[in-house]
């Protein structure tokens, strides 16, 4: 029989909540015309081995990029009355290698998860969890640098498609 090492801690995470004037719509047109779609392109190369090709794309690109989106509304619309709700992965695959060549599970929450919902005043809120509380659980400053740079890059675009 194998013995199994199971290691439990508790993290401390620090929310943010950003709430706008703006409705949901436009909130998030405009965090879509300022942070771009993933290029699929790009992952097909790294993924056929094409490193040096896609990395140079990957210079190109805006300091974060969608690289999915779940429309929870149009999800669960037929299970609960929750209407307008949009989560998000965004990130940037090169920002996201910098951290997980160092320590790999920091790929747990590289891509990063925004929320993108309606309030009850019909007003746009984004909630997420600020990556360098997520990714300082590993104790690596290495990572924790890169995860700092991202809070800005993060706060600074949800901060502009809110205002």
């Amino acid at each position: 029989m194998n013995k199994l090492d199971l290691v439990q801690r508790l993290i401390q995470v620090e929310h943010v909540k950003i709430q706008s004037t703006k409705s949901f719509a436009e909130v998030k047109a405009t965090l879509e015309g300022s942070v771009p779609r993933l290029d699929a392109g790009v992952l097909a190369q790294l993924q056929q081995g094409e490193s040096e090709r896609a990395r140079s794309e990957l210079v190109r690109l805006p300091a974060l990029s969608i690289f999915s989106k779940r429309d929870h509304g149009h999800s669960f619309r037929s299970l609960a009355s929750c209407e307008r709700r949009c989560s998000m992965k965004i990130g940037n695959p090169l920002t996201a290698t910098q951290m997980t060549q160092h320590q790999l599970p920091a790929a747990l929450y590289a891509p990063l998860r925004v929320l993108l919902y309606e309030d009850e005043a019909g007003r746009a809120v984004f909630e997420y969890d600020r990556p360098a509380s997520l990714f300082g659980q590993f104790g690596d400053e290495r990572v924790t640098a890169v995860a700092r740079e991202l809070d800005a890059k993060l706060e600074s675009a949800l901060i502009r498609a809110a205002s």
